[in-house]
């Protein structure tokens, strides 16, 4: 589980080829991709997948019988990095060439110097007449963000902050003269890594991705580490998930009556507001696919959705083994500890008391261990999938995740266990 983990994390440089590889293990399990003008032919029986803005996915199955209700899994595609600006390429006095770049999300800043970067993301180029999305990574150590040596700050070690326009720009080559420049551009570049001619691109969307591969950690191989494990752990582990629960006719039928949703958004990072967002028509459009197909509309809708569940998947963060002071006193989640509830006052995490009832339950019954998060009561915590989603589908909620370390990071830690138990989460959650 851990090295297909590993494999997914790092041919998803980008939310865009996390999508693409979700896409391509769908289709190896059988799911026809629809898109908008296909759904009229969405069946009973039927295992279907769409993508929008090629950023985000959902994935579902219908019962061939009577649909009662629907089940539904959710994480997101998208993590913390800089995104690179339309004019990249800076000169810095001849000599060298940097790229300018902006924030995507709150990351660590720190975390993303001195370590080796690349780009990937998409380009839209003109093929035959017509405007192509084709994605790009340039898969070589390409960049860095140089630290500034110690002996020219000084105070560096007692704290610093960072100007992401000053100090958070990657080196990108050497500057010799506007020819060379040019001959090195990066949409040059861009163009020769697809075999494309340069004037064949319009238009991007590029993102820097840090080049560490994912590895096992810790005195019996415990941990795990690897860029982007918030949120792709959960995004694979629930993928995983969804097509396990459905083996064969026998699987099928111990679902019952219940349909199956796998749902990767996009832009959680940024809060979501956008057409692949959770915060959008994405799902409550599938939700309708799905009772459309089965002839179910009005008030039988309503009660479809009455009988329904959705399980939102984000990474949660673990106690830390040097600030432990960090965490709440008494919900403290650690990794290798199973899966995390997360509960918030305020409810920007959606779990309540029935919807933890029925995760604590499927966790007993599959044998999975099941741990609290919450934040101090003096420490103001984000918000994930869950509430965003309900918002629009109005159903009974859980949110869930792994536990993790240094959650935003370039490289973040987990624990090797907790993905086979997401995994078995939602298998039983499934069936």
């Amino acid at each position: 589980m851990t090295e297909g983990l590993f494999r997914f994390i790092d041919n998803s440089p980008t939310a865009f080829h996390a999508v693409s590889n979700a896409a391509e293990m769908l289709e190896k399990a059988g799911y026809a991709r629809i898109t908008g003008e296909e759904a009229a032919g969405v069946k009973p029986g039927g295992r279907y997948y769409t993508v929008r803005n090629g950023s985000a996915l959902i994935a579902f199955r219908i019962p061939e019988g009577e649909i009662k209700g629907i089940r539904i899994v959710a994480s997101h595609s998208d993590s913390p990095c800089f995104k690179v600006k339309e004019t990249p390429e800076m000169d810095v006095e001849g000599r060298y060439v940097k790229l300018n770049a902006e924030g995507y999300g709150v990351m660590i800043m720190s975390t993303w110097l001195d370590r080796p970067l690349s780009i990937a993301g998409r380009v839209v180029v003109k093929e035959d007449g017509k405007l192509v999305t084709r994605l790009l990574n340039i898969d070589r150590d390409l960049c860095v963000i140089p630290n500034v040596a110690i002996h020219f700050n000084r105070e560096i070690n007692k704290g610093f902050a960072y100007n992401p326009q000053v100090d958070l720009l990657p080196l990108y080559g050497g500057g010799d003269g506007e020819e060379k420049e040019k001959k090195n551009s990066l949409k040059k570049l861009c163009a020769d890594t697809l075999g494309i001619e340069e004037e064949q691109i319009l238009a991007s969307d590029l993102y820097l991705y840090c080049r560490e591969k994912g590895r096992r950690m810790g005195v019996e191989g415990e941990f795990i580490g690897s860029p982007r494990l918030d949120d792709l752990q959960c995004a694979y582990g629930t993928l995983m998930g969804f097509l396990a629960s459905e083996k064969g006719k026998e699987d099928r039928a111990a679902a019952g009556e219940y349909g199956a949703v796998y749902a990767l958004f996009d832009n959680e990072e940024i809060g979501s507001g956008t057409k692949q967002g959770a915060d959008s028509t994405f799902l409550s459009d599938i939700i309708d696919c799905i009772c459309d197909a089965c002839g179910r509309n009005g008030m039988q809708k309503r009660d479809i959705l009455s009988e329904s569940f959705l399980l939102s998947a984000d990474n949660a963060h673990g106690v830390h083994p040097n600030h432990p002071e960090k965490s709440d006193p008494t919900n403290r989640p650690y990794l290798n500890g199973g899966i995390v509830l997360k509960f918030q006052g305020s409810q920007k995490y959606t779990t309540d008391a029935y919807s933890a009832a029925v995760i604590r339950d499927i966790c007993r019954e599959q044998d999975i261990p099941c741990q609290n998060f919450a934040n101090r009561a003096d420490v103001p915590g984000g918000s994930t999938l869950g509430n965003i989603s309900s918002a629009h589908v109005s159903i009974p909620a859980a949110d869930i995740g792994l536990a993790q370390l240094a959650m935003h990071s370039a490289f973040e830690t987990a624990g090797e266990k907790d993905t086979e138990y997401l995994v078995r989460l939602c298998q039983g959650f499934f069936r």
